[in-house]
């Protein structure tokens, strides 16, 4: 489900818990918000999927809301566990692990788009 405003005076709402669903094939990337400042983007992985290395040319923030992720920069591996969060300046290669069935929340700059994180799965 999406929601979208760009000179709504009503707060966007979304659950990042509800209609959730996984797949073996692929990564599940599904668009929450879009409000006039960002973007929050729901990522779904099963355990031992992979975001391949890739960047943005905007800064990102990454939380685990379920589960466990290996995050890696440069070589260097953050685990991040339930709870955690992480914010990565553009231009930077990274790539996200699921050690575990996970749920992430992204953040996304504005200019930012789903289509580039979908086609880093493709």
């Amino acid at each position: 489900m999406q929601f979208s405003s760009t000179q709504n005076t009503k707060p966007l709402t979304a659950s990042f818990y509800k209609d959730l669903t996984f797949s073996d094939s692929s990564v599940v990337i599904t668009s929450m918000l879009e409000s006039s400042f960002g973007k929050e983007i729901r990522i779904a992985f099963q355990e031992g999927q992979v975001m391949k290395e890739h960047k943005t040319k905007f800064p990102i923030t990454v939380m685990t809301l379920q589960g466990c992720i290996e995050f890696t920069v440069h070589g260097e591996i953050s685990v991040l566990k339930e709870g955690d969060i992480i914010a990565l300046e553009g231009g930077i290669m990274h790539e996200l692990k699921a050690t575990q069935k996970s749920v992430v929340w992204l953040g996304l700059h504005k200019g930012d788009s789903i289509k580039r994180i979908e086609s880093i799965l493709n």
